[in-house]
């Protein structure tokens, strides 16, 4: 009799628990644990464990700060940037808590963005002109992007590299050949995103021209051209005026100084490197030519669509305005 009213007990008990567990979202493991200590120690018993030692005491909040600003200040002598050994060094904590404080505090100081402040005095006119024309293209008209890519270099490997298998990726040298470099003309069509292609040699005005004469032939006759181009002196040699001269439906619009990214050309370049050159392996030039021309093939066929811009004309000026006054600001 006693038996049975311990097990009537025991399950009792066992309900109440998994009543527990379910509103307070604990395992069924978690429960009995939790419920031994406060029979054994009451409520006290939950602020201590007494199957192990206490943990080591949380980092300051002066340990923290102290951390926080050096991150922010000027690295070490000798260095470069702050490391996450070498902060933990300094404050003299471990790393793995360094690292949680940084991570916490979104701050990463072993890496450093790139930026440039366009100084042209007509930035703002620039870049209302070519966002206009990407946001709002004129009727019938065809808007190119054109641009260079130079120096692509055809390296080959020392040896054959091995194929990626199973724990283990694909292999190549860590030493190269030099067999030559090529220059690419692109012009990148806004409005589908198919671009028109050439190599040469060498990236002189002549050579320009000698695109803005296939670029000519390929885009249907009676409709304008609006061409968007950088600064570079061969986009504006008196030859390539000259040819402007004679081709009416042409126009030219310079994007601002250092301000590249605004050539909608550069993402394509960016996915050649990407997928084509960074990992290629070319033992000729006219290999690295062939293989750049299939690809620009490939990008026609199968994923060229139309360019979106979305950053207005107003928020650019803005950015540029707030750049130089943080620039002041720091300096």
């Amino acid at each position: 009799m006693r038996t049975g009213v311990k097990v009537e007990a025991a399950d009792e008990q066992r309900r109440r628990l998994e009543v527990i567990a379910a509103e307070v979202g604990t395992s069924k493991p978690t429960d009995p644990a939790l419920a031994a200590t406060v029979h054994g120690g009451g409520l006290e018993g939950l602020l201590r464990d007494k199957t192990r030692k206490s943990g080591n005491p949380p980092t300051s909040e002066k340990k923290v700060r102290e951390l926080l600003t050096l991150a922010a200040g000027r690295p070490p002598d000798g260095e470069t940037h702050w490391t996450v050994r070498s902060l933990a060094k300094k404050v003299g904590i471990g790393r793995a808590t360094a690292h949680r404080i940084l991570v916490r505090h979104k701050i990463k100081p072993h890496r450093v963005k790139s930026f440039k402040v366009s100084t042209d005095p007509e930035f703002t006119k620039k870049t209302y002109d070519v966002a206009g024309l990407y946001m709002d293209p004129p009727d019938r008209a065809v808007v190119l992007s054109i641009d260079e890519k130079t120096q692509i270099q055809a390296l080959g490997r020392t040896q054959k590299g091995l194929p990626m298998t199973e724990g283990r990726p694909a292999t190549m040298t860590h030493d190269y050949k030099r067999n030559g470099t090529t220059t690419l003309f692109a012009a990148q069509n806004t409005l589908d995103g198919t671009v028109i292609g050439r190599h040469s040699k060498r990236h002189r005005h002549q050579e320009f021209i000698a695109f803005l004469e296939q670029v000519e032939e390929e885009v249907p006759a009676g409709r304008p051209i609006h061409a968007i181009v950088d600064n570079y002196s061969a986009h504006k040699h008196k030859a390539v005026l000259e040819w402007l001269k004679e081709h009416r439906r042409w126009t030219f619009h310079s994007a601002p100084t250092s301000c590249s990214w605004m050539n909608a050309v550069e993402g394509f370049f960016g996915k050649l490197a990407r997928c084509r050159l960074r990992c290629g392996v070319y033992d000729s030039v006219e290999d690295l030519e062939s293989s750049i021309l299939d690809f620009i093939d490939l990008h026609n066929e199968n994923e060229a669509k139309p360019f979106r811009w979305t950053a207005s004309p107003e928020r650019l000026v803005a950015s540029r305005q707030i750049g130089y006054q943080k620039i002041e600001t720091v300096h």
